[in-house]
């Protein structure tokens, strides 16, 4: 009884062991946003993806494209590009779609916590639509998420340049106004001045006069 009960437990052990690292496997999965991410024409962009829960993937090839963007079947040749494709811990910008170069990036500081979110920069109109982040060997039940990003345009930038130009250009019938106008203003102050100085002179002639005529010219004038 005693040797089949170490037989039952030495056989147990591997297939709890197996059962337990099966379910951890299972469980690890990559996350992407449940709503579009928007953008104004011009931003630059970050399209959030992660694996859940932290898991170091420098290791693993990364993957960024666009789902609905297939290969040409009449051509051979051709082959599926991409948004952003990481590995062997660098990025492989042969395999790189020409309007995204010079325009996407990874965190790769990140990448071992298991965090892929792609930042584009100058995001386009033409950049709105469906994005897939995939990790070929990611050990779990899902290996990628799709992130939609909506792209408004700008509209606002048009009006606002409009509006400072607008601002900005004289209109040549209020200059003729401003130039016409400053030399009135000038001949009324100075007519203002002009009608000041006769009656200090006039007020003046009058104390003169009156000292005079009571013969106490000498104290007035001092």
């Amino acid at each position: 009884m005693v040797h089949f009960g170490v037989f039952v437990l030495g056989f147990s052990l591997p297939f709890w062991s197996f059962t337990a690292g099966h379910t951890e496997d299972k469980g690890r999965h990559l996350v992407g946003p449940r709503q579009p991410i928007e953008a104004s024409e011009g931003d630059d962009v970050i399209l959030p993806c992660s694996v859940s829960p932290d898991y170091n993937v420098e290791d693993l090839t990364v993957e960024w494209s666009l789902p609905d963007l297939k290969p040409d079947p009449s051509d051979r040749l051709s082959r599926v590009e991409y948004v952003f494709v990481y590995r062997r811990r660098r990025e492989e910008v042969d395999m790189k779609l020409q309007k995204f170069v010079g325009r996407t990036e990874l965190f790769e500081d990140e990448l071992k916590v298991g965090n892929i979110s792609l930042k584009i920069s100058n995001v386009t109109l033409a950049d709105a639509g469906k994005y897939r982040c995939f990790i070929p060997k990611l050990k779990g039940r899902v290996k990628e998420a799709v992130v939609r990003l909506v792209v408004e345009p700008r509209a606002n930038i048009t009006l606002t340049t409009e509006t400072q130009t607008n601002s900005q250009t004289p209109d040549p019938n209020q200059e003729t106004d401003v130039k016409v106008g400053q030399p009135e203003l000038w001949i009324l102050v100075l007519s203002v001045c002009i009608l000041l100085v006769m009656v200090v002179v006039g007020f003046s002639y009058f104390l003169i006069k009156r000292c005079v005529s009571e013969k106490e010219t000498k104290r007035c004038i001092i």
